[in-house]
């Protein structure tokens, strides 16, 4: 019976593999399928664009790069350092601040990627 704050907490399980279960589909073994590895930089093209925001700010977006998040998010650090300015990811785009594009172009050709400039 569980009563006030202990509601929905697990005291005791008389299921042996209860502690191995897959966090994420909550198997034993894990059935869910595996997360496909990302091309590498050289089959990718970096589309880089400049966006006018609210109040007449500019953002450098690049998009087209088929990352995982945590892939996605690490090179949006690594062209915020090398920029000197802030950023942020949004729905599988990296925006940094500024009108940089090639600033930010020069550092993706250096990683390994084709740069492309889309828009005006």
């Amino acid at each position: 019976m569980t009563t006030g704050r202990n509601k929905g907490r697990v005291v005791y399980s008389t299921d042996p593999d209860f502690g191995r279960r897959c966090p994420r589909c909550g198997e034993y073994p894990c059935v869910c399928p595996p997360e496909a590895a990302s091309p590498p930089p050289n089959k990718q093209t970096a589309r880089l664009r400049r966006e006018k925001r609210q109040k007449g700010k500019v953002v450098t977006v690049v998009s087209g790069l088929n990352l995982r998040e945590e892939e996605l998010a690490a090179l949006a650090k690594a062209l915020k350092t090398y920029c000197g300015t802030g950023g942020t990811v949004k729905d599988g785009e990296i925006e940094v601040q500024g009108d940089l594009r090639d600033k930010v172009a020069a550092k993706l050709a250096e990683l390994g990627y084709k740069v492309k400039m889309v828009g005006g």
